[in-house]
């Protein structure tokens, strides 16, 4: 365990990695930018909660609203009798989602967003009665209400015709949740940090590791895998928070990304990046067209000869194949010599990825082909 140090000295060792940080290549990023401590993450919120101050585009008889604003009117000692239903068309009954913050504390305010749970049209003009919001170990830590922020727009004539503008059903309330509690996040009381990559990179989490070690002029990083990297803690929330605030803005190059080749068959996108490289090879791409082109003719028969009018048919089959020349590809061709090559013999992108397929299958192209 590294024993606690004086402020002063990390104050200098923040100066220190500060004036270090001018001499790293221009490709160096910052740690906070390629992943996150463990721990120090947002938490997401849901409650259910009831919108009212429709115009008509509310929920009318749904059973959930009903049951909703049953217990909103409890609340001020007021009982609907049995067997009614209130028919509420100017309420609807909604769930509210929001993203609480890391160190987030009460008394601090969070934007929500309302979305429609049942059949209502539109949630413009509505105003959201307060409703608590729950994290995932079904506790209370925010309470919500406010009026709501619709872009969308509904409109429906007698006849059944519709017109909308984006999505009327949904909204949001900037500001419109209070934080009552805040979230633990044990990052004081550790005895170990741990940095978490947002991409897996053994060579990455090691120049991570090696970078916090120099600036720190000890060895308390270790890379435990390609995504963790634990960090010796110092005792003390002050200390703790300087430390990972030097942490954050060292500068490192992260390694260079695999050779990847992305293929959306459904749109035809063909994304290669820099690192893939064509060993020798040689490709010829051309098509064939078979045009068939019908031209059915009339015959009339002989005048005074009892016939028929019938109608022959007359058919043309032409067929054209495209002669593309043949390219070959040089030992370590780029990404650039790549998108040459393609295009010199008018592929377009669907031809480009049955290509790169077949580049693939031959050896000749040492990337991962993903297929979205």
């Amino acid at each position: 365990m590294i024993l606690a140090l004086h402020p002063i000295r990390f104050l200098t060792l923040l100066a220190l990695a500060v004036l270090a940080s001018f001499t790293v290549p221009a490709q160096a990023e910052r740690v906070k930018d390629l992943g996150t401590f463990q721990g120090v993450r947002p938490n997401q919120l849901t409650g259910y909660g009831i919108v009212v101050g429709l115009a008509g585009t509310g929920d009318d008889s749904l059973q959930y609203a009903t049951e909703g604003m049953k217990g909103v009117v409890s609340r001020f000692g007021l009982t609907l009798p049995q067997g009614i239903n209130p028919a509420l068309k100017n309420a609807a009954a909604v769930l509210v989602t929001a993203d609480l913050p890391a160190f987030s504390k009460p008394g601090q305010r969070l934007d929500i967003t309302v979305s429609a749970l049942g059949k209502a049209k539109s949630l413009r003009g509505g105003t959201l009665i307060l409703t608590p919001l729950r994290g995932a170990d079904n506790e209370i830590y925010a309470m919500a209400q406010g009026n709501l922020a619709v872009g969308g727009l509904g409109v429906s004539g007698a006849d059944g015709s519709q017109v909308s503008v984006n999505i009327p059903s949904a909204g949001r309330i900037p500001g419109g949740a209070t934080v009552e509690r805040a979230v633990a996040t044990g990052f004081d009381t550790a005895p170990t940090l741990t940095f978490n990559l947002a991409e897996a990179d053994l060579t990455t989490a090691l120049r991570v590791a090696d970078g916090i070690n120099r600036a720190f002029g000890d060895r308390r990083a270790r890379a435990m895998d390609a995504v963790s990297v634990t960090i010796d803690a110092i005792p003390g929330a002050e200390d703790r928070i300087l430390m990972m605030g030097m942490i954050e803005n060292i500068e490192i190059s992260p390694a260079d990304a695999p050779a990847k080749v992305i293929v959306n068959a459904r749109t035809g996108t063909v994304v290669i990046n820099g690192a893939v490289r064509i060993h020798p090879a040689a490709v010829a791409h051309g098509k064939l067209t078979v045009s068939v082109n019908e031209s059915p003719r009339i015959v009339q028969p002989a005048p005074f000869s009892r016939g028929e009018t019938a109608q022959e048919e007359s058919s043309n089959i032409s067929i054209d194949e495209q002669k593309k020349p043949m390219v070959n590809f040089k030992g370590g061709a780029s990404l650039a010599d790549i998108v040459k090559a393609v295009n010199a013999i008018g592929a377009s992108p669907a031809d480009m990825v049955a290509i790169l397929e077949a580049l693939k299958q031959a050896g000749a192209m040492k990337a991962e082909l993903v297929v979205l």
